[in-house]
C-alpha cells in the first residue's frame, strides 16, 4: 500500500472515502477495534486486505459496552501507535471518532441483542452485548462494508452479531478469525497488559484447562463431570475468580448436556487479581 494512511473523524468525511471506492467499483472490507493493537488486530487487517479491496479499520473505546464499575477509564489507549501499525498491515482508512460523533446529544436508540447474548457474558456482563450490537450496527451503516472481519477470542460476541446480521437483513458477511495465541497458549487480548509478571505466569492455566477440557467433551466424558474438574485447575492454578466454564452450542450459546452432531464451544471466563481474562476453544 503506497502513501499515508488516512484517518476520517467524522461521518460525512468517512462516506466520502467510501464513496469513492464504491464509484471506482472497490470492494470494502471493515474491522472493528477499540485501539491498543496487538498482532492479532494486525492478522484481522491482513486478512481483510485478502477479502476486499479496500480495509477500514476502526478505532473506537465505545462507552455503552462498559458498566460503570469496568475498565473503561484505564482500557489502553495508544492512536498513534496503532496507525502506525495499521500503515504497515494494509490498511487504507482508519475511522477514529470521538465520543460525541458516534453518540450525538440526543442520542436515544439502541439495539436490543437475540437470544445468544442472554448466557455467559449476559449473565455477568447484563448491559455488554446492547453496546456492542448497537455500535456495531452503527459501524456497518457508517462504513457499509461488504465483509467484517472479527476475532474468535470474543466468540460469544461474534455469534451475537452474526444473530443480528441475519435478522436485520445487514447486507454484509461477517469472518471470524482464529483467536492467535502467544507460545504458551494465552489469547492475545489488549487487557494482558493489565498482568503483573506473576499474573502473566498463571494465565495460560485457563487455556490449557478448557483444551482439555474441549478434548474430554469430544471423547464422550460427562460434560458436568469434565466442568467442574477444568474449574478446579484454573483455581488450583491461582485465579482468584471463575465467572464461568462452560460448553455450549456453538451457534445459540444454550448449554450443552451431552456430545450431539451440533458444533459445540468452551467458553470461559476468570479473573487473575483485577483482570478479567476471557477464552474459547473448539470441541
Amino acid at each position: 500500500m503506497g502513501g499515508k494512511t488516512k484517518i476520517a473523524r467524522t461521518v460525512k468525511d468517512l462516506r466520502k472515502f467510501v464513496g469513492k471506492w464504491r464509484k471506482d467499483g472497490a470492494s470494502i472490507a471493515l474491522v472493528p477495534t477499540m485501539g491498543a493493537l496487538h498482532p492479532g488486530h494486525l492478522s484481522l487487517v491482513k486478512l481483510a486486505a485478502k477479502k476486499a479491496d479496500r480495509v477500514v479499520v476502526s478505532i473506537f473505546v465505545n462507552p455503552t459496552q462498559f458498566a460503570p464499575h469496568e475498565d473503561l477509564a484505564r482500557y489502553p489507549r495508544d492512536e498513534a501507535g496503532d496507525v502506525a501499525k495499521l500503515h504497515d498491515a494494509g490498511c487504507d482508512l482508519v475511522w477514529a471518532p470521538a465520543v460525541e460523533e458516534m453518540y450525538p446529544e440526543g442520542f436515544s436508540t439502541s439495539v436490543k441483542p437475540g437470544s445468544a447474548a442472554a448466557p455467559l457474558e449476559g449473565e455477568f456482563r447484563p448491559h455488554h452485548f446492547a453496546g456492542v450490537a448497537t455500535v456495531c450496527c452503527k459501524l456497518f451503516s457508517q462504513v457499509t462494508p461488504d465483509v467484517a472481519i472479527f476475532g474468535e477470542k470474543d466468540f460469544q460476541q461474534l455469534a451475537v452479531l452474526r444473530q443480528m446480521v441475519r435478522d436485520l437483513n445487514l447486507p454484509l458477511k461477517l469472518i471470524g478469525a482464529p483467536t492467535m495465541r502467544e507460545k504458551d497458549g494465552l489469547a492475545l487480548s489488549s487487557r494482558n497488559a493489565y498482568l503483573s509478571a506473576n499474573e502473566r505466569a498463571i494465565a495460560p492455566a485457563l487455556q490449557a484447562a478448557i483444551a482439555e477440557l474441549a478434548s474430554e467433551v469430544a471423547n464422550g466424558v460427562d460434560i458436568k463431570s469434565a466442568i467442574e474438574a477444568a474449574n478446579r485447575k484454573v483455581r488450583n492454578a491461582g485465579f482468584t475468580k471463575i465467572d464461568y466454564i462452560a460448553v455450549a452450542d456453538a451457534e445459540t450459546l444454550k448449554p450443552a448436556e451431552t456430545l450431539g452432531e451440533r458444533p459445540l464451544r468452551v467458553l470461559a471466563a476468570a479473573w487473575l487479581g483485577k483482570t478479567r481474562l476471557i477464552d474459547n476453544i473448539a470441541v
